[in-house]
């Protein structure tokens, strides 16, 4: 084979292992059928790994993961540790050190029965939301004083760069002229509230000069919430703040199905990159091979879309729609009565065919 891929592995905790043998099941007969290789090396970091030896994520760790070609990440969370503390090491070390700046989440109804919304259909959930992912409220500027008194006082600060915010705003741009769809792109911000949220629109108008091609749209967040629900089809390509981003994504996820199928990437273009589902760790389904499998393997489809063996991530991507059409599928969630890996191996299945 004379096209290898180095992948760092971060399995994590709960149902985290689970999905990601399946997401590598499904890649490596991608990968046998498209002629390349895929070097998976495994980290044991996670909640699990933290109860046993008391470490967090080494910059060590950091630094190896650098190196790589990408990064694939199960879940990370237990109820056994304080909530957010290995989260924060391991998910938003990566993302902070590897400055990953772009949280991409594509927002696609693979089959009408999944949508919860009356008369909507895959021709109307078809869209893509660029979420800003090392500033906001996420950079943890703030904290607690005088904890667990009468006069206790939390503060955590929302922060933008203009570096920060253009090049966000840059890469959404050049994504809905390379998505060549309806060349929309719709800034989502909170402006009439929130002074600071100024930096956005005088930014995406400033930069949407260079892109005459792209029709610049705009929204309040509360509103495009009600859009989203109200007419899911009017969108095409989103960018917006961390902290909104981090929400509308989870609604939007609702409208294609739900966690069980939604995939993020944190990218830096041109660097080492993470790929990861956006569910949790599920902890309750742990070792019962019964939690739906095809967040991950999406993730995996991402993963090999952006180093570049498009026609890999393509089959899996039709692979996944033709497992989701299937009549016996009728739910994408611990419910639905298909084994773990039998999702699997139902995709493999699927790619093999086509």
């Amino acid at each position: 084979m004379s096209r290898s891929y180095k992948i760092a592995v971060f399995a994590g905790d709960g149902i985290g292992p689970e999905v990601t043998r399946e997401a590598f099941k499904v890649m490596d007969v991608a990968a046998q059928l498209g002629g390349f290789e895929l070097e998976r090396e495994d980290y044991p970091h996670g909640s699990v790994h933290y109860l046993e030896t008391g470490e967090l994520f080494p910059q060590q760790v950091i630094e190896e993961v650098r190196r790589k070609d990408a990064i694939f990440l199960g879940a990370i969370g237990d109820p056994r540790v304080e909530v957010g503390l290995v989260e924060r090491a391991v998910i938003s070390g990566l993302r902070f050190h590897l400055d990953l700046f772009v949280n991409l989440r594509p927002i696609r109804l693979f089959a009408d029965k999944f949508c919860p919304l009356k008369d909507k259909s895959i021709m109307d959930i078809d869209f893509v939301v660029v979420r800003e992912n090392t500033e906001d409220a996420y950079a943890g500027i703030g904290g607690i004083f005088k904890k667990g008194t009468a006069d206790e006082i939390a503060m955590q600060q929302m922060i933008y760069s203009r570096k920060g915010v253009e090049r966000i705003i840059r890469y959404a741009f050049e994504f809905a002229r390379k998505r060549d769809r309806k060349k929309k792109l719709m800034l989502i911000d909170k402006a009439n509230a929130i002074q600071a949220h100024d930096i956005w629109t005088r930014t995406f108008a400033e930069v949407g000069e260079e892109y005459p091609d792209i029709e610049p749209e705009h929204a309040y967040v509360d509103a495009a919430c009600m859009w989203m629900v109200k007419n899911p089809e009017a969108f095409d390509t989103v960018v917006t703040t961390n902290l909104f981003g981090d929400i509308i994504t989870d609604l939007a996820a609702v409208l294609q199905g739900g966690m069980g199928v939604a995939a993020s990437g944190n990218l830096h273009p041109g660097q080492v990159s993470m790929f990861e589902p956006i569910h949790g760790s599920a902890p309750k389904y742990k070792g019962k091979n019964v939690v739906c499998p095809i967040a991950a393997i999406a993730a995996g489809q991402m993963m090999l879309d952006y180093l570049g063996e498009v026609s890999a991530a393509s089959n899996i991507e039709c692979a996944i729609e033709k497992t989701l059409c299937s009549e016996d599928v009728t739910a994408v969630n611990a419910s639905s009565g298909i084994p773990t890996d039998e999702w699997g191996d139902r995709v493999v299945e699927q790619m093999r065919q086509l």
